[in-house]
């Protein structure tokens, strides 16, 4: 008989409106997992109950220990982690990058609060359940199941802000067809890095979004006030404008890591263009996010910095995890 263990974290899937005061976060990791489940069993402890648009580096630390305590136990055959939608893809692609097991981590959450008239989080919890119990989905790493759709971490991104599937991006690795689990793809993966180290949760990475007229002054003010790394979202193909190249020279010659990374939904970053484009910003020291979009690069830079990654080091370390 399968096991998965159930995470909770908050977020709307466990919000009930409180009046005046909004729909906040209050069910339990137990309340969500206590559907019934055939030959499934489900265990529950709540990690965090918050809106996680409040979410830390610390509490994203949290959860992945949280998580990688789960998956230890011989007893449990997957993970699921009930998260608000907000800021999911952020959480799920941190313990993409530090997950190492076989089992599955699924994250889900919902659209609807608990006590809408038509919830849509009880049958969101019960796809990530059946999913995380899946041998089919046995090193596939760690997944977004919603509304019918399991994708990879990686890339996946909330494009929708009320739409019942917000989620696109990432390999979509299965869907439900029924009451069962179809898989159609595995997604790529990386090496796992270590668990976040305490110094993580205090490691500052901006991110800096290039649009028409700007000027480097919020790229500098950044490295002035104490970031360890910036993430320049540029346009197209990863270009910005007059001064940023200079910038990023100065920056990194202060030992502050620069990502390049683009504020377009999808495509990779290419540095083709000069005077100032991708060509003279990766000449002047910005590391190519390669297909990961700057929340997500934010992440794995602050990752690598809070694990002892030199600045020297830097560049090769997040070519390889990217």
């Amino acid at each position: 008989m399968a096991h998965v263990h159930l995470l909770g974290t908050g977020g709307t899937i466990a919000s009930r409106g409180h009046g005046d005061r909004g729909s906040v976060a209050t069910d339990t990791a137990a309340e969500l997992a206590r559907a019934r489940y055939g030959e499934l069993t489900v265990s529950s402890r709540d990690v965090l109950t918050t809106g996680s648009y409040r979410l830390s580096l610390a509490d994203l630390r949290l959860i992945a220990e949280a998580v990688q305590e789960a998956l230890a136990d011989p007893g449990t055959d997957g993970v699921v982690v009930t998260h608000g939608t907000d800021t999911l893809e952020e959480t799920a692609f941190l313990l993409e990058l530090v997950h190492g097991s076989a089992k599955s981590a699924v994250l889900t959450g919902a659209q609807q609060p608990a006590d809408s008239a038509a919830p849509d989080g009880p049958r969101n919890v019960e796809e990530a359940v059946l999913a995380a119990a899946s041998p089919s989905l046995r090193d596939s790493g760690v997944l977004i199941s919603f509304d019918g759709t399991v994708r990879a971490a990686r890339g996946a991104r909330k494009a929708h802000t009320t739409a019942s599937s917000p989620f696109c991006g990432g390999t979509e690795v299965a869907h439900m067809a029924g009451h069962e689990l179809v898989v159609t793809a595995r997604p790529v993966r990386r090496p796992a890095l270590p668990l976040p180290p305490a110094s993580f949760d205090a490691t500052r990475v901006e991110i800096i979004t290039a649009h028409t007229g700007a000027t480097p002054d919020l790229f500098d003010f950044a490295v002035r006030s104490g970031a360890h790394a910036v993430v320049l979202a540029g346009s197209g193909v990863g270009n910005a404008g007059p001064g940023f190249a200079e910038a990023v020279e100065r920056a990194v010659a202060a030992g502050c890591a620069v990502v390049l990374s683009t504020r377009a939904p999808w495509g990779p970053v290419l540095p083709i263009y000069g005077n100032g484009g991708g060509t003279d910003l990766v000449a002047a020291g910005a590391v190519p996010s390669g297909d990961l979009n700057p929340l997500q690069a934010r992440l794995l830079a602050a990752l690598l910095i809070s694990l002892g990654t030199s600045s020297t080091e830097f560049p090769e370390a997040f070519t390889a995890h990217r």
